[in-house]
């Protein structure tokens, strides 16, 4: 078995329990993560967490460019979403490493993307990308429809409650987190209206916000279930043909 085969192949049992390896690295990280976050930790357990983001950061390190050196066209690899993931998640670590600026460890942030590497590892969240892959005609033209309601929600609620709520309702850019909030059904209540224009509108709004939550919803279960189908007949096929 070759080096290619090991690092891009999970369909052999070298393969796959390298994947295991790489995902369960990535959980500790995120742990150890989590964990640095503890107020008044202990000096042992800083130690053992920043032994195990060393020795994490090193094989995840290793495990790029391992996947570097064995994909056919690198500068592709290198700009691709997964290379990209791969190579944020290790990058804090060198960055605030050898610069100690209280400025630069915002970068810190990045090792966030480690969570993402487990992306690489999901068929579940292979099936989602090539549902979204299927409908994503549908999406567009519905997330640009979304964008044109939350400002038409803006415009209506501006003027009907600016004259009397100015200091909630003062501008429609002020207007666009009442209108997110109404159209995603979350209402946290702190800015609503207090019209008779402005409730009837938000009832409106409301109702349409529903229908928002429920279009994706509906392409994106009949998008996974062709995938799963697909999935199925995809093996029967290859039993046959065995």
């Amino acid at each position: 078995m070759d080096l290619k085969t090991l690092v891009e192949k999970n369909d052999t049992k070298a393969g796959r329990y390298f994947d295991f390896f790489i995902q369960f690295l990535i959980t500790l990280s995120l742990i150890a993560f989590s964990l640095e976050t503890l107020p008044n930790k202990s000096d042992e357990l800083s130690f053992w967490l920043y032994i195990i983001e060393v020795f994490t950061v090193i094989v995840f390190s290793i495990e790029y460019l391992l996947r570097l050196f064995v994909s056919d066209n690198k500068l592709k690899f290198i700009f691709s979403f997964y290379g990209l993931i791969d190579l944020f998640a290790i990058l804090p670590f060198y960055l605030t490493s050898a610069i100690d600026l209280r400025s630069i460890r915002i970068f810190r942030l990045l090792r966030l993307f480690r969570a993402f590497k487990l992306l690489r590892y999901s068929k579940a969240l292979k099936r989602f990308r090539s549902a979204f892959h299927m409908i994503k005609e549908e999406m567009i033209i519905f997330l640009t429809a979304t964008i044109f309601l939350i400002y038409f929600a803006s415009v209506g609620i501006y003027y009907f409650e600016s004259s009397v709520q100015p200091d909630k309702f003062s501008s429609v850019f002020d207007c666009m987190w009442w209108a997110v909030a109404t159209l995603t059904t979350v209402g946290y209540g702190d800015v609503f209206p207090i019209t008779a224009g402005g409730k009837i509108f938000t009832f409106i709004i409301l109702i349409l916000g529903l229908g928002i939550i429920a279009v994706p919803t509906g392409l994106i279960s009949s998008a996974l279930t062709k995938c799963i189908s697909d999935e199925k007949e995809e093996k029967v096929s290859d039993k046959l043909k065995t």
